[in-house]
């Protein structure tokens, strides 16, 4: 059996009475992407700095690449790839002489890897970084946590600050690496970001971990707006305490609602009558999101 690139359990962090994290429990497989999701102050960029030990935890136990990153830090951070979701370049050095001297720190990568970043990401390597805008030096982190091809990139809000054409550059990078074989474990609070490129989600909420499921799964929980056309007038009371189907309006020989999950019910409703024609909307995977923080206040189990 493969060891998770990450492994935590019952991971926990309390600022006095103020909770970071409670009772954290999660995997993450070697060569997937994983985004984790929340709003700022959800927790996310506690779980990270916990992950690398930037920070000890109240409770509970982390293990990285199958190390511990408190006793195995130092082999750790040749393995890891790190993009902190607060950036402090203030430095009057060049861009290319600071990856430099990440690159050496790290045992050396070539200088065309770090090239082919910058070029990529549209950098100049040449400016001074205390002189970038706050968008090129989101691209120097990004140069620097994927230069030397870790086997764990784990980035915090990686996109902060790009315009859209590079954030759709990055989101390539991501699926390079996974291709690569690479883990990649992506905090967001933008669904959009992560819906592409990774293979499971999980939903943190108010320092505790909602769900964790695969992308195509939170795809089938989502909320989708539903019209159908009869060839004639159809009763209002057939369609109605139908699981998952919800704000039902019959008008004569059209109907629309909304629907959370399976389309089943409704279909099978439906088909009492004769239908002329369907029209379903894509799920709204930012709706199913926001449902999470917005619609009752119970923890679902983690899948």
């Amino acid at each position: 059996m493969t060891t998770p690139a990450v492994r935590v359990e019952d991971l926990s962090k309390f600022y006095g009475d103020r909770r970071g994290l409670d009772g954290l429990t999660l995997e993450v497989e070697q060569g997937e992407v994983f985004g984790y999701l929340g709003p700022n102050g959800a927790g996310k960029t506690t779980t990270i700095r916990l992950i690398l030990d930037l920070i000890r935890p109240t409770r509970g136990r982390v293990e990285v690449l199958g190390l511990d990153p408190r006793a195995d830090g130092v082999e750790l951070r040749r393995r890891i790839g790190y993009l902190p979701g607060e950036l402090v370049f203030d430095g009057r050095e060049r861009a290319d002489t600071f990856l430099d001297f990440l690159a050496e720190a790290r045992g050396g990568v070539p200088r065309n890897r770090i090239e082919e970043l910058a070029e990529r990401l549209q950098l100049d390597l040449s400016r001074q970084i205390r002189g970038l805008s706050k968008g090129n030096k989101q691209k120097v982190g990004l140069v620097q946590a994927f230069m030397h091809q870790p086997e764990l990139l784990i980035l915090d809000e990686p996109t902060t600050g790009l315009d859209p054409l590079m954030q759709r550059e990055f989101l390539a990078m991501v699926q390079e690496a996974a291709t690569g074989g690479q883990t990649v474990f992506m905090s967001s609070h933008v669904l959009a970001e992560v819906q592409s490129t990774a293979d499971r989600v999980g939903i943190v909420r108010e320092g505790k971990l909602v769900t964790v499921e695969r992308v195509e799964s939170l795809g089938k929980r989502a909320v989708r707006r539903v019209e159908i056309h009869f060839d004639s007038a159809v009763p209002a009371e057939a369609f109605e305490d139908l699981a998952g189907v919800r704000e039902v309006d019959v008008n004569g020989a059209s109907l629309t609602c909304t629907v959370d999950g399976q389309l089943d019910p409704l279909i099978k409703a439906a088909a009492q009558y004769t239908v002329i024609d369907m029209i379903s909307e894509e799920p709204d995977l930012e709706q199913t999101f926001l449902s999470y923080y917005y619609e009752g206040e119970a923890v679902l189990d983690v899948a």
